[in-house]
């Protein structure tokens, strides 16, 4: 029973220990993911640039594989070539080992005040960047109390004859230790938390130190599996050059360090002797050498990954790029004009996949989900690669007048992929639902239904329109469309509360389904009241009606 207890509490403090890591990296992605986007984006014109954004973006948000998917979607989009890619994955190797050598020196005395900011912040704001950031000090302080907690509980390990046994076999056999490290950092998304596992065991002596930097090289090797396996967007070989690049330098740097490991005690004796931060040096110094070793060879070794991975391109695919062509950076003004070109074609993939959206809801046709699906995550990478050609420009030949021009091509561009994916999420669900369960809504609900997404329609040739001709009388018609749907919204709810009242269950039970399908669409038209009315009113400097700010 005893043992039991003691699994049960470990177990736990392990998953705390993940989940405290998880928020740190959500936390702060959320509060700065487009802003390092963005800032990534442009710093990446040289080797050293690239290693050192990559090494500081990732100590900032603690995950190589999302700073990896960040890079492997500029590669894809042609906006980062993979020399500076692959550069920019090493140095963030680095950047995950800075934490760790962070918690080495057991900061636990910090935990309950971080915790106590942490939840001020996140009860006391707004969501927006301030709650994010509180969310990652939560984050931390569950970390180091997780911490403070394993290292108390494998003082009685000690004696343990079930573990002892389990990392004697580890240790007489240095490859399924390399490969048992490997599968729980892949499982667990974190090389942090599992390297910070093996410095508890080091502590406590629990693990030799030969053992200790076995598991080490199984976490670096572990971490590089996820992004292979998420990477890549399609079919396109292509697509997986960067994290199979990066999986390779790991491949490389475990060999390396397998045969190493002779003569590695001796050599992290050198920076000191305690056992736990042995094992924080051995996770810094191995990516280092990584880096050393792969830095001077990274145009041939880009070269090697493109022969093997070659690009495939289909040129029907509606979510390439048509306009966004590289020679055009050298002219700032055409530059933003095939940007913008680019973005009205979000207008027309979205108006299709309405369309399409509109079939599903009204006559159960079902290749029309399927389809539609499709244009909406066309219209999410087309979004992406905008964003990322206007981060890539350079900055500096940017007017006032240009810089304000590009900015609402980004806010044009991320509203129509948000109304997109309110579509795609919300409208076709709902399809999916109505056809699955064998609904059909009544004649007057269908009449009204079909009003609405006609009236989604013109108002996206609204958007479109504005966003070329910037009329402010049209930007006030669209702005208020925001109260047509709210309208709509309190009508249809109105209705369903009567039929509630007046005990009709199963007439109630499509008014409540009736009502989502509503508010989803009016979800949509807000989006493209957000990009292309607002920042014209904004730009003539008028106030919006306050019912109409309470809605954003």
């Amino acid at each position: 029973m005893r043992e039991l207890q003691v699994i049960i509490a470990f177990s736990g403090f392990i998953a705390l220990l993940l989940w405290g890591v998880h928020m740190v990296q959500t936390g702060v992605q959320r509060a700065f993911g487009k802003t390092l986007g963005v800032w990534m984006g442009r710093a990446m014109g040289s080797l050293p640039r690239a290693f050192g954004t990559g090494l500081i973006i990732t100590a900032a948000i603690q995950s190589s594989t999302a700073t990896g998917l960040m890079i492997t979607g500029f590669a894809m989009d042609g906006l980062v070539s993979l020399v500076p890619g692959l550069a920019a994955m090493l140095g963030a190797n680095v950047g995950t080992t800075l934490i760790v050598q962070a918690l080495s020196f057991n900061p636990t005395a910090l935990a309950p005040g971080l915790v106590l900011i942490g939840v001020w912040m996140f009860r006391h704001y707004a969501p927006g960047r301030t709650r994010d950031l509180g969310r990652a000090f939560i984050g931390l302080g569950l970390v180091l109390l997780s911490l403070n907690e394993l290292v108390t509980m494998f003082e009685p390990l000690k004696s343990a004859p079930m573990l002892d046994t389990a990392l004697d076999a580890l240790g007489a056999a240095p490859l399924l230790a390399l490969l048992a490290s490997t599968a729980l950092t892949w499982a667990s998304h974190s090389s942090v938390a599992v390297v910070v596992l093996i410095m508890s065991l080091a502590h406590h002596g629990l693990a030799d130190p030969t053992l200790a930097y076995t598991l080490v090289l199984g976490a670096n090797l572990g971490t590089a599996i996820n992004p292979v396996l998420e990477g890549g967007y399609d079919d396109n070989p292509a697509s997986r050059r960067l994290p199979v690049g990066n999986l390779g330098t790991r491949v490389a740097g475990c060999l390396l360090g397998m045969a190493l490991l002779p003569w590695a005690n001796e050599i992290m004796a050198v920076l000191g002797q305690d056992p736990a931060h042995g094992v924080a040096n051995f996770h810094l110094a191995f990516n280092l050498v990584v880096a050393a070793c792969f830095m001077p060879i990274v145009r041939p070794y880009a070269n090697l990954l493109q022969r093997f991975l070659p690009q495939r391109i289909n040129p029907d695919d509606p979510a390439r790029p048509r306009y966004l062509d590289e020679s055009a950076r050298e002219v700032p003004a055409v530059a933003l004009g095939q940007a913008a070109r680019e973005a009205l074609r979000l207008i027309d993939l979205l108006r299709e996949s309405l369309q399409l959206t509109e079939r599903a809801l009204l006559h159960e046709d079902t290749p029309a989900i399927g389809r539609a699906r499709y244009l909406n995550g066309a219209i999410s990478q087309l979004d992406q690669s905008i964003t990322a050609y206007l981060a890539t420009q350079d900055q500096e030949s940017l007017s006032a007048e240009d810089e304000k021009y590009l900015k609402t091509i980004l806010a044009f561009s991320t509203n129509i992929a948000h109304a997109a994916s309110v579509s795609g999420m919300g409208l076709l669900g709902h399809a999916s639902r109505l056809q699955k369960k064998h609904w059909i809504l009544e004649s007057g609900q269908q009449q009204e239904l079909q009003q609405t997404m006609d009236r989604l329609q013109r108002n996206l040739r609204q958007a479109a329109s504005l966003f070329v001709s910037g009329d402010r009388h049209v930007a006030r018609t669209l702005a208020f469309e925001k109260d047509y749907f709210r309208t709509l919204e309190a009508e249809a709810a109105d209705r369903h509360l009567e039929r509630i009242k007046t005990g009709q269950i199963e007439a109630a039970d499509m008014g409540a389904f009736y009502l989502e399908v509503l508010r989803d669409a009016g979800g949509v038209s807000a989006y493209l009241v957000n990009a292309a009315a607002y920042p014209i009113l904004a730009h003539y400097g008028e106030l919006l009606p306050n019912r109409l700010r309470e809605s954003d």
